[in-house]
């Protein structure tokens, strides 16, 4: 009963055998290979326009490089408050972009309001050298709280980003799960609604090691390559990289193996709906889930061999916690077990 994380998930077979299949002989490094190419293509038919895809390592790797390629002297990006950028990447995205800072935000349930988005921009008058100047707004797709942005939502913001001229990205760690709860297309959820870069997850959802940068616009990413080579991540056998995307987009893979993550979330969320020792803490909708544990039962679920993290309560959030409860975080991946699901249910009623 393992809900501490997908990333403690292994990789899909179809991904393995991709690994191996392309693992012998000789392909072109650095990313020129007929693989690479070829993967390059493929974000180029989910995305439905030409883009610019740059494999990286990991997510924080994506995050903070493409913060550098849009940064400015005195650089800020803006984010939710408790955005993974600022709560959980150890300064790397200001390491990356040599000294550009994150600006909070605050919004309910995880996600920017846009209200609060045009105040804290007030306080960055043109020419206030003192300020600094911001360079981008960000947001999580879905965001910390397991909560998503709807579509009006995201142009909202990207009209307010656009309009002071800074970029728009998206931190898509769980794309692929935001893909299948929100019922929009790749393009939908992103250039049409005004993103102009993607980190793309993919080592959450079945992957070894794969992540990609992606520029809508190709003609603004001319520095990237520069800017990920000097930052470590340009790696020689990038085919590694691009074998595991080859098989993941291939057939819907990725969308399959979100769907399977999201729906195991489901049945733990109707299992905490017929508990009286525990609830769902705010709704969400994909492979994040929020509860509140009795303390008591919680100790008796992790002697039983259960596995998740307490989380701290968002802020902007009731704090519906009494002292003899826990919250808690319950992440399901594509191979999480129904079995597993279906004893953890058992022990909540």
């Amino acid at each position: 009963m393992i809900f501490a994380s997908d990333n403690w998930s292994g990789a899909h077979p179809a991904i393995n055998a991709a690994l191996a299949a392309h693992g012998e002989g000789m392909a072109a490094a650095y990313g020129a290979s007929t693989l690479d190419k070829a993967v390059e293509r493929r974000f180029d038919e989910i995305f439905e326009r030409e883009c610019a895809v740059f494999f990286v390592g990991t997510g924080t790797a994506a995050n903070s490089l493409a913060f550098a390629a849009v940064n400015r002297p005195g650089g800020v990006v803006l984010c939710h408050r408790e955005a993974h950028v600022v709560e959980d990447e150890c300064g790397a995205p200001e390491f990356f972009t040599h000294g550009a800072r994150m600006a909070p935000v605050d919004g309910a349930n995880g996600l920017i309001d846009p209200a609060n988005l045009r105040r804290e921009l007030t306080r960055f008058r043109p020419g206030f050298v003192h300020a600094g100047q911001p360079m981008a707004v960000t947001i999580s797709q879905p965001g910390e709280a397991g909560t998503m942005y709807g579509a009006a939502q995201i142009d909202e913001i990207a009209g307010i980003a656009h309009g002071a001229g800074l970029t728009l990205h998206m931190d898509g760690a769980r794309f692929a799960n935001a893909l299948v709860a929100g019922a929009m297309t790749p393009a939908e959820m992103t250039w049409k609604r005004g993103v102009d870069i993607l980190s793309f997850g993919a080592t959450k959802n079945g992957c070894w090691c794969a992540e990609a940068v992606v520029f809508f616009d190709p003609a603004k990413a001319s520095q990237f390559p520069y800017i990920r080579k000097r930052g470590a991540q340009l790696f020689s056998k990038t085919r590694f990289v691009a074998a595991q995307f080859m098989a993941y987009l291939e057939d819907d893979l990725w969308l399959r193996l979100a769907a399977r993550s999201n729906a195991m979330a489901d049945a733990l969320r109707a299992g905490l709906r017929h508990s009286d020792r525990a609830r769902e803490a705010w709704p969400t909708v994909t492979n994040e889930v929020f509860a509140i544990l009795d303390r008591d039962l919680a100790a008796d679920l992790e002697a039983a061999g259960a596995v998740f993290y307490d989380w701290n309560m968002p802020r902007g959030l009731p704090d519906t916690v009494a002292p003899q409860e826990r919250l808690v975080r319950l992440v399901t991946s594509w191979s999480t077990a129904d079995a597993d699901v279906e004893r953890f249910c058992r022990a909540l009623r």
